[in-house]
C-alpha cells in the first residue's frame, strides 16, 4: 500500500474532490475554486497519491470518476453540502431574486394534474424563474439527473435507478372510466362486464403504465386490449366516439375527464393496489440550494392536493 495513506489528508483537497465530482473537468473545477489549472492538477495528483487510485480518468465526455471515486462521492458531497448549507449562509438560494429555468421529467398525466398548481406556486415564490417539462425514457433518467439536464424526475418509476435519492409525494389509486353514452353499465361494472369489454391501455417508454396489469393478470382472466397509446389525454376522446371501449386510469385523471361529461367513473370490479408517486434526484444535487428549494416546493404542492 502506498505510504501516502498514512499521512493526514489536507482538508482543502476535499473541496477539490467535490469540484471535480460536480464539474468532471479540470479547468472548470479550477475556475470554480479560483485556482490555476496547474494548481488543480497538483491537487488532483495529491488526491491520487493519498487514495492510491486515479480517481478521475480522462474520457471523451470529461474526467469520469473511477469506482473508488464513486464510492467516496456520497461522503465528499455530503461534507461539502453541509459546509455550504450550514456555514455559507450568504450563498443560500434566494427564490425572489433568482433567475433560472427548472426542468422536470414527468408524463402528460403529471402535466395535466400536478403542473398547474406547481406553476401557480412557482410564479408566486420565484417570479423570475421558469419551468419546463421534459419527457425522458426511464433508462436515461439517471444520466439526465446527473448531468443537470433535469432537476427532478416525478412519477412512479417501477425500476428506480440505483444511486438516486427519492421522496414519497402522493399515493395514487385507480378508477375505471366508461362512456356516458354506454347504457349497459350502471353505477358499477361487474367482473364479467370488465373482462368482456375491450380496453384502452397506456404504454410509456416500452412499458405499460398500468401498474395494475400484473394484478389483473393474476386474477386469472385475460383482458381484451383493443388499443394501446403512449398518451393519457387521447383516452376520453376515443371513448366518447367508441362507447364500447373502457379504460382504467389514475383516479385524478378520471376526475378531470369526467368534468367534460363525455366519460364517467365507476369503481374497478377487482381490488387494485395503490401505488406511490415520488420525486427523484441525483446525489450531486442533494445539497444544492436551488434543487433543495425546488424539492420542498414540489412536496408542499403535492401535500396540498391531498388535503
Amino acid at each position: 500500500m502506498n505510504t501516502a495513506h498514512n499521512a493526514s489528508l489536507d482538508l482543502n483537497l476535499i473541496a477539490v474532490f467535490d469540484a471535480l465530482l460536480r464539474e468532471q473537468n479540470v479547468s472548470k473545477a479550477a475556475d470554480q475554486l479560483g485556482m490555476s489549472q496547474s494548481a488543480m492538477s497538483h491537487a488532483l495528483r495529491r488526491l491520487r497519491e493519498f487514495f492510491n487510485d486515479p480517481l478521475f480518468v480522462k474520457t471523451g465526455r470529461g474526467m469520469k470518476p473511477t469506482p473508488r471515486a464513486e464510492d467516496l462521492a456520497a461522503t465528499v458531497l455530503g461534507v461539502m453540502g453541509s459546509i455550504r448549507n450550514d456555514l455559507l449562509v450568504a450563498t443560500r438560494f434566494d427564490a425572489k431574486k433568482a433567475k433560472r429555468a427548472f426542468s422536470l421529467c414527468m408524463t402528460d398525466l403529471g402535466e395535466l394534474i400536478f403542473l398547474p398548481p406547481l406553476i401557480e406556486r412557482l410564479r408566486e415564490a420565484a417570479p423570475n424563474c421558469t419551468i419546463q417539462s421534459i419527457r425522458i425514457r426511464p433508462k436515461e433518467i439517471f444520466n439526465a439527473l446527473e448531468s443537470g439536464e433535469i432537476d427532478l424526475a416525478l412519477g412512479s418509476l417501477h425500476s428506480i435507478p440505483k444511486g438516486l435519492f427519492q421522496q414519497q409525494l402522493y399515493m395514487r389509486s385507480f378508477t375505471t372510466i366508461v362512456s356516458c353514452k354506454n347504457k349497459k353499465i350502471g353505477d358499477e361494472i361487474s367482473v364479467d362486464q370488465y373482462f368482456e369489454m375491450e380496453h384502452i391501455t397506456v404504454a410509456l417508454a416500452d412499458r405499460t403504465e398500468g401498474y395494475y396489469d400484473s394484478v389483473v393478470d393474476d386474477y386469472g382472466r385475460e383482458r381484451k386490449i383493443y388499443f394501446t397509446t403512449p398518451h393519457f389525454l387521447t383516452i376520453p376522446l376515443i371513448i366518447e366516439r367508441n362507447p364500447d371501449l373502457i379504460a382504467t386510469v389514475p383516479r385524478e385523471l378520471g376526475t378531470v375527464f369526467s368534468k367534460f361529461n363525455t366519460v364517467r367513473m365507476v369503481p374497478p370490479p377487482i381490488p387494485l393496489p395503490q401505488f406511490t408517486l415520488r420525486q427523484h434526484w441525483h446525489p450531486r444535487y442533494h445539497h444544492d440550494e436551488a434543487n433543495t428549494w425546488l424539492r420542498r416546493l414540489v412536496k408542499e404542492t403535492f401535500d396540498s392536493l391531498s388535503e
